[in-house]
This record gives structure tokens, sequence and C-alpha cells, in this order.
């Protein structure tokens, strides 16, 4: 007997809009937040799990009658209330109306949403949107995955997303082969490995439901596809042509020893995130290629420094897609998200990068940006156009060879942490008491105003024994540290005038702002330096090497500048005071942005 893949469930099969399924099932997903939010913290995890396999086993007896899931990974504390009984049961048959895949992602994710905040970020636990996981996919098997021999793993597997798609088309690539034969094929080439056994468990009872058919065709069992263990503490082999996923990410304290095996892409605290990344290398054969889903922050800033640095080095970029997603797609997400495709062995090559807009879970839009090169220096922040205007920036910035540095600058935080020295907070001036500067004496327009309007905000601080190093004597540009991609800046300058700073006999800078201080003889002006920062052009520069809402120091000093006599007529133009309009002209034509 030939392998078929699984027939449309009869509902589905009569009904092309699939709508209103997807809509009750997100009002019963909705119900199922607010019960789970009534119940004790402590008690919430097996509950939790308790739901989601009551919600699975009936999609289960809805689609495939008689099927006996394998037994749970882990014993589940407990048991549901009638109400919520009533509630799980009634999301299978609605799963069952969708696609089978898509079913059972929908009922596997439940067990994520249902966590308690600290939970879910101590697991780094996140529900993927099926979108996202066939797009990665796709990028793949554009990436050269054969599907009818690839050996694939996802190392955080959570509840399956990504071996249930993996699954599917490798069966879809074995068409016409024996049942016997593809469940064999898909039980040596398919695993994941999982650290929380209920979300293993349920991504297990996921690939059972939709190879279900297989394996009565077959006589055979299902294979056992996901190990629940600690990956990070796993022997590697490179023997995977592709390791997918989307990787927890958060702090993570790791051991001693832990932190010996990875310490080439760590800076600082890690992060789960990194920490993924190198074990893909680990378990990616030479010549295959590693899917990861992850926030944009690894593009840019010194925290990921060393990875950017081990990736260049090891499996260069092949493709990135830039996730932009309506409000609540991603739930209980807040960074920006990158799909990227990375080729284990590789020589650096420029990349291939996309726009990808997520209108909702099942649909997206997909927008060539162009391809760009890693920057000399790998370490540094990887400049990549966010969106399809930004293609011709990127090109004009690529030639750019100059930074703040070779202007004569560097960039420091603000020395003073404010809350570790309240007693010290005047409300007016007095003997040995300097202005404070804050975040808001810059203006959203780049002006230095003198001012302390927030709550706790003191305009001025006084000076102890041993506290010279917090006095500011010199002028500089400050640049708010804190700022997010919505706002209409990213990048909000303004100079601090040597001036003001003589009349006080120094100030204090708060540490939310970045100082950009003269380090040698400064080849453009303070005026100007703050003229640059404050234009729509860097400003947009700016938002292609940086993916988070910090405004760090290091992304500052690895923007993109023309030299420092290019600068000659703009130095020109602020000098005399000149509109923004024509400062802005002329820096686009540095830029490369005024030709046709």
């Amino acid at each position: 007997m030939s392998a078929t893949q699984p027939k449309p469930n009869a509902r589905c099969a009569k009904s092309s809009d699939l709508a209103p399924i997807r809509a009750e099932l997100s009002l019963a997903c909705f119900m199922a937040r607010a019960w789970a939010e009534a119940i004790p913290e402590a008690q919430r995890r097996d509950q939790a799990a308790l739901f989601a396999r009551t919600a699975i086993e009936s999609l289960a007896a809805e689609i495939r009658p008689g099927l006996r899931l394998s037994q749970p990974f882990a014993r589940m504390k407990g048991r549901l209330d009638n109400a919520a009984q009533l509630l799980a049961r009634s999301m299978g048959p609605l799963a069952a109306a969708l696609p089978v895949t898509e079913g059972c992602n929908s009922l596997t994710g439940l067990y994520t949403t249902l966590l308690p905040g600290k939970a879910r970020s101590a697991l780094g636990a996140f529900y993927t949107p099926q979108t996202l996981t066939k797009r990665l996919l796709d990028l793949a098997t554009e990436g050269g995955v054969d599907w009818t021999s690839a050996r694939v793993l996802d190392p955080a597997s959570g509840g399956g997303a990504f071996l249930l798609e993996a699954a599917a088309r490798m069966r879809a690539s074995l068409a016409g082969c024996e049942p016997a034969f593809v469940l064999a094929q898909l039980g040596a080439r398919l695993s994941g490995m999982e650290i929380d056994p209920h979300a293993a468990s349920l991504s297990q009872a996921a690939i059972e439901i939709a190879l279900a058919d297989l394996a009565q065709a077959s006589g055979r069992d299902i294979p056992v596809f996901v190990k629940v263990c600690d990956t990070l503490d796993e022997e590697p082999a490179e023997i995977h042509d592709l390791v997918i996923g989307n990787p927890p990410y958060g702090r993570v304290k790791l051991t001693d020893a832990q932190r010996a095996r990875y310490a080439r892409g760590l800076y600082g605290h890690a992060n789960l995130y990194g920490v993924f990344t190198d074990i893909a290398l680990r378990w990616t054969r030479p010549g295959g290629v590693i899917a990861y889903l992850t926030p944009t922050s690894v593009l840019g800033g010194q925290y990921f420094a060393a990875l950017r640095r081990l990736l260049a080095a090891e499996a260069p970029p092949v493709a990135i897609d830039f996730v932009h997603a309506r409000k609540g797609v991603f739930d209980g997400v807040l960074q920006e998200t990158l799909l990227a495709l990375y080729q284990k062995g590789a020589a650096p090559r420029r990349f291939q990068t996309h726009y990808l807009d997520l209108d909702n879970a099942q649909q997206a839009r997909l927008t060539r940006n162009g391809d760009v090169a890693l920057p000399e220096d790998p370490a540094s922040p990887w400049l990549a156009p966010r969106e399809p205007a930004h293609a011709r920036l990127i090109a004009g910035a690529e030639g750019l060879a100059h930074r703040l540095a070779d202007w004569g600058y560097g960039v420091s935080t603000g020395p003073l942490v404010w809350n570790r020295f309240k007693p010290q907070l005047r409300p007016r001036a007095g003997r040995g008491a300097h202005p404070l500067i804050w975040a808001e004496a810059v203006t959203a327009d780049g002006r230095f105003v003198f001012r302390a309007d927030k709550r706790n905000h003191a305009p001025y601080f006084k000076i102890e024994k041993g506290d010279d190093w917090l006095v500011v004597d010199r002028g500089c540009v400050l640049v708010q540290r804190t700022t997010a991609k919505e706002q209409h800046r990213r990048l909000i300058a303004a100079e601090l005038p040597q001036a003001f700073i003589e009349a006080h006999g120094g100030v204090i800078v708060e540490n939310h702002l970045n100082m950009v201080r003269a380090i040698a003889a400064p080849k453009v002006s303070p005026a100007t330096v703050a003229a640059v920062l404050n234009s729509d052009t860097v400003d947009q520069v700016f938002r292609c090497i940086s993916g988070s809402v910090a405004v760090s120091a290091f992304e500052l000093e690895a923007i993109p500048l023309p030299s420092a006599s290019a600068m000659a007529p703009i130095e020109r133009l602020v000098a005399r005071g000149a509109p923004k309009a024509s400062i802005e002209a002329a820096l686009r034509g540095l830029y490369g942005l005024n030709k046709a």
C-alpha cells in the first residue's frame, strides 16, 4: 500500500473559509487564558499541561477515532474542574476542522499561552505562528534542503511546530512509498529535543495524530520523535542537514562547564539564543543549513558581537527575512523578529534580505529588500535593510568607511546612576551643586533645554568627596539611550554647549543619555555631529543596525559616515543656521540618495 496524505476533515472540506472557525477557536483560547489567570501560580504549569492534553486528546478522537496516544513523558498533578474540561474538549472539534498541522499547532501552543509569565520567560517558551514556521522551512528549501533525504533537528522543539511542518514536507517528498518505509524514514531523520516534558509530550502527541494513518496502514508503531533533555548538555554530532527552530531567548545562568563550552559565542551574561545558535553549529554537518527565528537584536549591539563573529566564520548568513507583525500575532513577545538562514562552512558572501509583513497567523506578504554584505569586522553590527525603502540607503552606506572615531569622537554613557545617589539630589542650586542633566533635557526637535520635569528628577546634584569622576567639564553631544521603533525618531540628539558647562563649573549627566565626546582634536564640530545624528537619513541608517530599544554606544560608534573632509559643505550649512531641509538634502547626497 502506498502512503497517502491524510484526507481533510469533512467539515473542513465543505468550508472554503476557515476564518469563523479560527475566530471561534481564538475565543476559546481567550477563555482558557482567563481561566488560567485565576489559578495559583504554583498549580498553573500542571493545569496548563492537563488542559492542553485534554484538548489534543479531543482532537485525536475527532479526526483519528481509535487512536491511542502515547503516554505523557511526565505526570501531571491534579485534575481539571468540570468547566475547564468542557472548554478543553470543545476545542478539539474546532481544531479538527482546520488542516491537520494547523489544528495540532493551535492546541500544542495552548500549553505555552496558559503558563505564568515568569515560567514562560524562564523556559523561553513562545508560540510560533504557522506562517513563520512555513516560511522558515521555505527558506531551508531554497537553501538546498532535500526533504527526501535530509536529517532534521529542532534542538528546542517546544510544542513541535517545526517538527510537524518538517514531517509534512518529508512525507510529501516520499509520496508513493510504502507507509512503513515513510514512517521508518521519518523516525530515522526527524528529531527534536525539549527540556520541558509537558511540551515534549504535546508535540509527540501532535505528530502521532498527523501520522496515524501511516501507522494504521502499515501496522507499525509511530516512532518517538522528541527527546526530553537539557540540550545544553547533549553531546553534539555534525550529522544534520538542517537545524531549525525558534530557540529560547533570555538570560540564562550557565554552569562553569557550560560557560567554558559555549564561551566562543558569549559576551557578558549568557543569552539562551546565543547558546542555542552555538548548539546549532555543533549539530549541523558541513554544507548543511541552520534556519532560526530570532530577535533582530542579534544583528547589532555589543552583546552579540562574539556570536556574529562566530557565525561569520562558521556559518555565514544566506538569507534574512525581517518580520513585521500586527499587534497580537506574537503573544507575549516584544522584540522585533527575523528569520535567518545560515550555511555551515560556506564562504561569506552577499546575502538576500526580505520584508515579511505578517497580517495574521496564517497570512504574510513577502517583499524583496535586496542583498547586503557582512561588514569587514563581522563583530560589528550587520547593516541590513529593515524595509524595502532602505535598499538604496544601504547601498550608499556600504560605501562609507568612516565612523565617529574618524571624526575624533567616542561615545560613553552618562556616568550617574541616580538611584544610587538619591541623598545627593537637590531641588535648587547651591554650593557644590551642579546641574543634573536628564534625558528630557534633549528635546524631540534636537535642542538642549536644562530641565528636570519628571517625577523624582531633581535639577541639581551635590558633589561629595570622591565624586569628581561624575563631573562632565567639556561640551559634547547628548543622545537619548532608550527609544523604540514606533517613535518618529530613534536618534534624538542635542549639543550640550561648552558655555553652559563653564557657567556652572561642570555638569552631571545621568545614564539614560549617551555622550558623544571628543577623544582627539575633532575634525567635525559638535553642532554638526548633532545635526547629522538628528537627520532623517542617519536615523534610518541607525534603524538598519539596531534591533532593540536601546541606543547603545557600540551601535552609535558603528554608524557609517562620510569622511570629515566630505562634511565641509554641511559644516558651513550648520554654521550659518541653514534650514534642516537644506542639511538633509546635502546629507542625502553623501549617502547616494539624490541619484536618479
